[in-house]
């Protein structure tokens, strides 16, 4: 929006071409974001406080988070009015990428939405159901995997629509160009073909997996938020190296058309989530609730994609990986001992992982810290990615 203005007012004042570089609108999205959190969240955590729409919490967790009942949640929609914003206003508006991501996050934020309201506004405990949750996911899901699968080959949407009819057309044996490949770092040539319907699959389940795993995560106050915006930076360096040809070349990673301009929604991303930490951090004033989390783990995954980044994606966001597996690992594991001997048996002393470190011994803020830092650690692996090939 403002980029269209700076255009305009660029044909009488030179000085205005200046924002035309992604990187200074990535760095103004950042700082509107941050700003926006600032000035609305004190009046979104009012309102939800007003309107008692406030965290229950699990019973049989530990004893130290009974304090935290009553606590505003769904805050999470601080964070994407303020991502939501601040991209629109910087970004280029034409960008078919900008507007896929943004499609899915808020999609996801809307599932979220629904499942909040339904349990602390109805009180119900259930929520919308996990078959319910997981529909309308796969949707949104499926959707943004097809037409990524096109657009990422395609220079502009009529493309996109022509390469669709010519997929359909051929019996859906058309093959895509090796951009479509998934990209195995640390080597310069290393690639795996995956097909249309490989890289469809491959798309769905990283965009809903990261969105669950970021709300698997969401359990401790700042827990979640500061890995999500120290990813999604690091993502937006990715995806500002894709869409540059000199760049993506030097690097070897493929060139995708347009990519760049995702470096602005990561900006608007990390300075949403900076917004929504100050009143996060412990102790918390509000939670973001599944309409945050769910949002944000679904941009992650799709931004990666887009970057042709998803085992990357994998590596910094081990935290979320951890918490995922360690969920899955106690539940497989408490079925499969109950079936065999008639007592069910855990492999932690609680699940997902950071309960497990507090039933420890290890205070919450002891939690939240060290997994920011092993966080740090991943990204800057991650990171490396780009040169050690």
């Amino acid at each position: 929006m403002l980029l269209e203005l700076a255009q305009w007012l660029a044909k009488d004042y030179r000085a205005f071409n200046v924002f035309g570089y992604i990187t200074l609108r990535a760095v103004l999205a950042t700082m509107t974001a941050l700003a926006i959190s600032f000035i609305f969240g004190p009046a979104v955590i009012r309102w939800l406080a007003a309107k008692k729409i406030g965290q229950s919490v699990r019973t049989d967790g530990p004893q130290t988070h009974l304090i935290k009942a009553g606590t505003p949640t769904m805050g999470g929609a601080l964070i994407l009015i303020s991502l939501g914003v601040s991209t629109l206003l910087w970004s280029d508006l034409s960008n078919r990428f900008v507007w896929i991501v943004l499609i899915v996050t808020f999609g996801f934020g809307a599932v979220g939405w629904v499942d909040d309201w339904r349990k602390v506004v109805y009180r119900n405990p259930d929520g919308l159901s996990a078959r319910a949750k997981f529909f309308w996911q796969s949707v949104v899901g499926v959707v943004a995997a097809i037409y990524i699968a096109f657009s990422i080959s395609a220079p502009n949407n009529e493309k996109v629509i022509e390469l669709f009819f010519q997929w359909v057309g051929s019996g859906f044996t058309l093959e895509l160009p090796s951009k479509t490949d998934l990209i195995v770092p640390f080597f310069k040539t290393v690639s795996y073909p995956l097909g249309i319907f490989g890289f469809m699959v491959l798309s769905y389940l990283v965009i809903v997996g990261s969105s669950n795993a970021v709300n698997l995560t969401d359990g401790l106050d700042g827990l979640a938020i500061m890995p999500t915006v120290l990813v999604g930076a690091a993502l937006g360096i990715f995806t500002y190296v894709a869409g540059h040809s000199g760049f993506s070349k030097y690097l070897l990673l493929p060139y995708i058309p347009g990519a760049g301009e995702l470096t602005v929604f990561c900006g608007a991303l990390a300075g949403a989530g900076l917004g929504f930490l100050w009143f996060n951090a412990y102790p918390a004033e509000v939670f973001m609730g599944d309409v945050g989390a769910l949002a944000l783990g679904a941009a992650l995954g799709a931004v990666a994609i887009v970057a042709r980044q998803e085992i990357v994606l994998f590596i910094m966001g081990g935290v979320f990986v951890a918490e995922t597996l360690s969920v899955m690992l106690q539940v497989s594991w408490f079925k499969y001992t109950k079936k065999k001997y008639g007592e069910g048996r855990r492999i932690l002393r609680m699940a997902p992982l950071h309960h497990h470190f507090e039933q420890t011994g290890w205070k919450e803020t002891q939690v939240v810290v060290r997994f920011w830092i092993i966080t740090i650690l991943l990204v800057l692996f991650g990171l490396s990615t780009l040169k050690i090939r």
